[in-house]
């Protein structure tokens, strides 16, 4: 699906059989949101250069909101408090420990632009005063909003299959801009991406956490797919490729692991 202009959907995301040839909370911070950029948190401001009102966030948020009540607004004394911070954002500060990215769309999509740990500086002019969600790269806590939000660039893997669209969110969500099927080894069908995984120092263990790659590595050729949510008990949701329908999106909820075939038997941690 292409991204054109901004939209307030959240559908599912995808990963899918393998072919040879990838909520708002986020990380916990010991401060609240109360209008000061504290250390742990990733601020917002309503004029450049970090002037102005600013909103300050613990976690990711998949949609700011349009209207008061309700939308995400500017905290502090200054130009723009009270304001919804939905496409009124000019600056940024990440004072947490993790890269931000802020994005055009709601519900992580469309263009974007990186603040690492520490980083400070303006929204450039794709996104000032355009800003609709931002999300901390690399999340354990929480969920993010499903999305089907693929590009079709099958980056080396096999078009529209669980592969390319865990690719997809490996480049887009996870920080490794240049992943595809030959990044550092070649990773092939699904089942072969735990051991590619252990290849190239990629963690690999059995605890699902948000922004994990789930493999299934015992069904036929294998499987990937995107986590997007972990409940207290331990199961976890999924964002997936070509399971549900052939290549198409789809998710599945409250998975578990284990060796069954339509489960996943290992997490990748990017």
């Amino acid at each position: 699906m292409k991204l054109l202009g901004k939209t307030l959907t959240a559908a599912a995301a995808v990963a899918a059989l393998g072919g040879s040839v990838l909520a708002t909370a986020g990380p916990a911070s010991a401060a609240a949101r109360d209008g000061k950029c504290d250390t742990g948190e990733f601020c917002l401001y309503y004029n450049s250069g970090e002037k102005g009102s600013l909103s300050d966030f613990t976690g990711s948020v998949s949609n700011y909101g349009a209207k008061q009540p309700g939308c995400y607004d500017f905290k502090s004394a200054g130009a723009g408090k009270g304001k919804c911070v939905k496409n009124s954002a000019a600056s940024a500060w990440n004072r947490s420990k993790k890269t931000v990215r802020v994005y055009f769309n709601s519900s992580y999509g469309g263009r974007y632009q990186d603040f690492k740990p520490g980083a400070k500086g303006n929204l450039n002019s794709g996104l000032k005063n355009q800003n609709a969600s931002h999300l901390f790269l690399g999340s354990t806590s929480g969920g993010q909003t499903p999305r089907n939000d693929y590009d079709h660039n099958a980056r080396g893997f096999a078009q529209n299959n669980c592969t390319a669209f865990a690719a997809y969110r490996i480049a887009s969500r996870l920080g490794v801009r240049s992943f595809n099927n030959h990044w550092k080894t070649t990773w092939g069908n699904a089942g072969m991406w735990d051991n590619a995984a252990r290849r190239v120092g990629v963690k690999v263990d059995k605890t699902p956490k948000v922004g994990a790659i789930a493999v299934n590595d015992v069904h036929k050729v294998g499987h990937v797919a995107y986590v997007n949510k972990v409940y207290a008990d331990g199961s976890f949701d999924v964002e997936e490729y070509n399971w549900n329908t052939p290549l198409h999106y789809g998710t599945r909820h409250h998975l578990r692991v284990s060796n069954a075939q339509s489960a996943f038997q290992w997490m990748l941690h990017f």
